[in-house]
C-alpha cells in the first residue's frame, strides 16, 4: 500500500506541495487538515475515541472524525469520505472556519496543520471502523467544557484547540 500524502500549505491554504503524512509530522510541516463535528438534535457532539494503536494520540477523545485532504479533494469531500471510513455515515457538511495550529506529541511528531472544521448533524449510530476508532458517544457541549478542564489529558490536542479558541463557531445552541 503506498504512504498517503498530505497536502502541503502555505498560510495562506495555498498548495505548495505534497508530501507523505508520517515525513510531514516528523518535520512539521504546515499542511491542510480538517475536522468533523456532527451533532444530534439534542445539541450533543458525537465524540470518538481514537483506536488504541493510531500512531499519536491513541486512546484519547476527539471531535467526531478528523483527518488529511487527499490532493484535488475539496474539504467537503474529504469529510464525507473519512466520516463514512471512521464512523461507517455519511451527512451533509457544511464549511465553518479555518485556523493554523502547532501541537508537538511524546513521541517526536508534530501536528502543524491548517484545520478546516466541517459541521454536520445526524441522529444516526455510528459503525466504527475499529482500525480508527475504538469508542464513541454523545455529550453535551457544557459537559465536554467540564470534563476537559478535569481531564484534558483524555483529549487530543487539536480539539482542546479547537474548543478553547472557537468554541463559539462550535456552539450552535
Amino acid at each position: 500500500m503506498m504512504e498517503e500524502k498530505v497536502v502541503l500549505v502555505n498560510e495562506k491554504d495555498e498548495q505548495i506541495g505534497l508530501m507523505p503524512k508520517l515525513e510531514a509530522h516528523e518535520k512539521a510541516v504546515l499542511h491542510r487538515a480538517f475536522s468533523v463535528f456532527v451533532f444530534n438534535d439534542k445539541n450533543e457532539l458525537m465524540l470518538q475515541q481514537r483506536a488504541l494503536d493510531k500512531y499519536h494520540s491513541p486512546g484519547l477523545w476527539t471531535n467526531t472524525c478528523c483527518s488529511h485532504q487527499r490532493d484535488g479533494e475539496s474539504n467537503l469531500e474529504a469529510g464525507k469520505r473519512r466520516l463514512q471510513e471512521e464512523m461507517g455515515f455519511v451527512v451533509p457538511l457544511k464549511e465553518s472556519i479555518s485556523f493554523i495550529y502547532k501541537a508537538p506529541f511524546d513521541n517526536g511528531l508534530t501536528e502543524h496543520e491548517y484545520d478546516h472544521i466541517m459541521i454536520g448533524y445526524s441522529n444516526e449510530e455510528p459503525v466504527i471502523n475499529p482500525e480508527e476508532v475504538a469508542s464513541w458517544k454523545w455529550m453535551s457541549l457544557d459537559d465536554i467544557k467540564v470534563d476537559m478542564k478535569q481531564n484534558p489529558e483524555e483529549y487530543t490536542a487539536w480539539f482542546k484547540i479547537i474548543f478553547e479558541k472557537f468554541y463559539e463557531h462550535i456552539n450552535l445552541s
